[in-house]
């Protein structure tokens, strides 16, 4: 099993950048294919980005392509998302996700185990 929590998350202003983590418990982190996902007042959860176990192949919907950079360090028990340049319809609670496959897809059905969210708010 793997535990979830996210941190990272506050108030900045348009152009700016953060760094969300999300740590997890267990020993078999590595085994697990890592996702972060966001969802905005009124609106349905969205995919953001995705990982596979060992941190070689990546996945991000196209509005943060270019932006964002998901990463992960196993040895830590740590994965995170890099969030730059970031605009207001990036406001949102951000979720970290595990997937028991070697690369997670964009959807949120795949994943096994949430965190509670971090909030993410961006002034124009």
């Amino acid at each position: 099993q793997v535990q979830l929590v996210e941190s990272g998350g506050g108030l900045v202003q348009a152009g700016d950048s953060l760094r969300l983590s999300c740590a997890a418990s267990g020993r078999t982190f590595s085994r697990y294919a890592m996702g972060w996902f966001r969802q905005a007042p009124g609106k349905e959860r969205e995919f953001v980005a995705a990982i596979s176990w060992s941190g070689g192949t990546t996945y991000y919907a196209d509005s943060v392509k270019g932006r964002f950079t998901i990463s992960r360090d196993n040895a830590k028990n740590t994965v995170y998302l890099q969030m730059n340049s970031l605009k207001p319809e990036d406001a949102a609670v951000y979720y970290c996700a595990a997937n028991r496959a070697v690369v997670g897809g964009p959807g949120r059905y795949e994943y096994d185990y949430w965190g509670q969210g971090t909030q993410v708010t961006v002034s124009s």
